[in-house]
């Protein structure tokens, strides 16, 4: 692992796989900020008869508990755990999902390189269906996974070993993005070579350096 300062840009000659993460990578987690603190809090606080704040503070008790975790991701946990069907939610607010600036034209670009292009998100499945359906995002790839399939979040080392079992690559010759800390750190413990952190994953919210020794982006299309 190197420091942003030194570490070198992608050198594609090098580069075979690119695996992407999917929310604050290449969607924009303006959607997600919104639904979690929004969106839910408001249903909560209506079908249980709250204040907004109190309903955002029960979440907020509740989402600390299994942070990182893949119940953290799990829309069926949420449905049981609140008694609300999450994913109808997810739905009916559909319309806020949005790609990242540059996001599509990277991933274009990778693939006039010729590269495998690979999502690997802790998305559940049901919350990637209605961002499939939003963004036509799977006939982008090569192949799509889930967290979810492995029983296991991104952030575990058993993700990268479920992975590598059914989406064979050398880790020395693959990229990897993604905007969460401990993600990356997994990914470089599973030893991927070229690791990116997205400083910028929420476009309706201040930039963050959050990404610790790991190259830091604006975004995917500073990799281009």
């Amino acid at each position: 692992m190197t420091g942003p300062e030194s570490a070198p840009p992608p050198d594609w000659r090098h580069i075979d796989t690119v695996l992407l993460d999917l929310d604050g990578t290449l969607l924009d987690l303006a959607f997600d900020n919104h639904f979690w603190l929004q969106c839910l809090p408001a249903e909560l606080a209506a079908v249980r008869g709250w204040t907004h704040e109190a309903a955002l503070g029960e979440l907020m008790q509740r989402f600390q508990a299994v942070h990182g975790t893949l119940e953290w991701y799990c829309i069926d946990y949420w449905n049981r755990t609140l008694g609300l069907d999450v994913g109808a939610l997810h739905r009916r607010e559909a319309a806020r999902v949005s790609w990242l600036p540059g996001a599509q034209e990277f991933l274009a670009q990778v693939r006039a390189r010729g590269k495998r292009l690979v999502l690997v998100t802790n998305a559940h499945p049901a919350a990637l269906q209605v961002k499939e359906e939003r963004a036509g995002i799977a006939r982008r790839f090569d192949a799509v996974y889930s967290s979810h399939q492995f029983n296991a979040p991104k952030e575990d080392p058993a993700f990268w070993a479920g992975l590598r079992a059914v989406e064979p690559f050398d880790p020395r010759r693959a990229l990897f993005v993604d905007d969460t800390p401990a993600v990356l750190r997994a990914a470089h413990e599973a030893g991927i070579h070229w690791i990116y952190g997205v400083r910028h994953p929420d476009r309706s919210a201040a930039p963050r350096d959050t990404c610790g020794l790991f190259t830091v982006i604006d975004g995917v299309i500073d990799l281009a």
